[in-house]
């Protein structure tokens, strides 16, 4: 059971959603809960089809719902534009994240010349080198490091073993998970068939930076490489998953949405709003359009269009990749149909030259 420890009115939680509330504004609300698991006492949110048994047989006290959603007996409904979004809004009306409190930890290490908000929080074993900065109400837990001259906005958080290389800039309202790292060098090498050493893969510098933009999350063990020259650029409020690449000077575009263990190559340009589902890969050098939408395990070579939906490696329109697909479990079929036509037609011949 997912439950506060201070319980609300039915009442409080609809307005607090600018929801419609049919059923008791008086009922008192512990906690939220999957249509599944919910129990009296909680909300729940029906959202999807998928779910209606689920919907029909749960036990919550209180369901959020779209306008469409049939009527449920002994089950007060709140009827929302947006089941899933005001869901989210409950449990953070119920569980609000814990700030810790304000100062720098004698166990930190902060450069003389660093710069840190005295109302940031500062964790034993982070590091803010030198000429660096870190703004108001931002929070650096253990083993987060902050390079030379790297600039942390306010209301940050920077969880354990972040790593924010030299000169980066990271805007206010970042949340960078566990482990990930912005600011690497970008995978860049000229190779040199006549190396002092014999042949060689040369190490170009990569003298340029990340440009973190606000209201951005960055999942944990997601890689982010500094420009060669120049910014990779990840744009207001896009979110990315866990264990996801971003290459040097890859310009991604405001809200949008990169999912696990997807990588984009460098110098790829991503538009506004555009979704890359698991496994994507992307090559460099090509722009996947506003509101275009990849999906799982896609392999991107060309440009894509505005809005454009690809799947499939190559991508292709996805209406395509599903006709193909569908195709696939045919082609054994049609293989022994193919050949029975061969053999047929050299039968035909054989005949005809008699």
């Amino acid at each position: 059971m997912n439950r506060a420890s201070t319980p609300r009115r039915l009442g409080e939680l609809a307005t607090h959603v600018g929801g419609e509330l049919l059923g008791d504004s008086g009922l008192l609300i512990h906690g939220l809960n999957g249509l599944a698991e919910a129990g009296p006492g909680d909300v729940s949110f029906y959202g999807n089809t998928k779910y209606r048994r689920q919907y029909e047989t749960t036990r919550a006290s209180a369901v959020l719902v779209g306008s469409d959603a049939p009527p449920r007996d002994g089950v007060a409904l709140i009827r929302v534009p947006n089941p899933h979004l005001a869901f989210a809004r409950l449990l953070t009306l119920f569980h609000a994240p814990a700030r810790p409190a304000a100062g720098v930890s004698s166990q930190a290490y902060i450069h003389p010349q660093a710069r840190v908000h005295p109302e940031a929080t500062v964790m034993a074993g982070a590091t803010v080198e030198q000429g660096a900065s870190v703004g108001a109400r931002s929070v650096l837990y253990p083993g987060a490091y902050v390079g030379a001259a790297a600039s942390i906005g306010e209301d940050c958080l920077l969880y354990p073993n972040v790593t924010v290389r030299e000169r980066c800039v990271v805007g206010s309202r970042v949340i960078l998970h566990a482990s990930c790292v912005v600011g690497a060098d970008g995978f860049g090498f000229a190779f040199d068939a006549e190396g002092e050493d014999g042949p060689q893969h040369y190490k170009i510098p990569q003298a340029g930076i990340v440009r973190i933009e606000d209201d951005v999350e960055v999942g944990a063990c997601t890689c982010i490489d500094r420009a060669t020259l120049g910014e990779t650029v990840i744009g207001r409020g896009t979110k990315i998953d866990n264990l996801v690449q971003i290459a040097h000077n890859v310009k991604v575009g405001p809200l949008s949405l990169i999912c696990a263990q997807a990588g984009v190559s460098g110098s790829a340009e991503l538009g506004t709003g555009v979704v890359l589902a698991g496994q994507v890969g992307v090559v460099g050098h090509i722009r996947v359009g506003d509101l275009a939408k990849v999906g799982a395990q896609s392999g991107v070579a060309h440009d894509v269009e505005d809005g454009q939906i690809v799947s499939g490696s190559p991508a292709i329109p996805h209406r395509e990749w599903l006709k193909a697909s569908a195709a696939m479990g045919q082609l054994g079929d049609l293989l022994k149909e193919v050949r029975a036509l061969r053999r047929r037609v050299e039968s035909l011949e054989k005949e005809k030259g008699k």
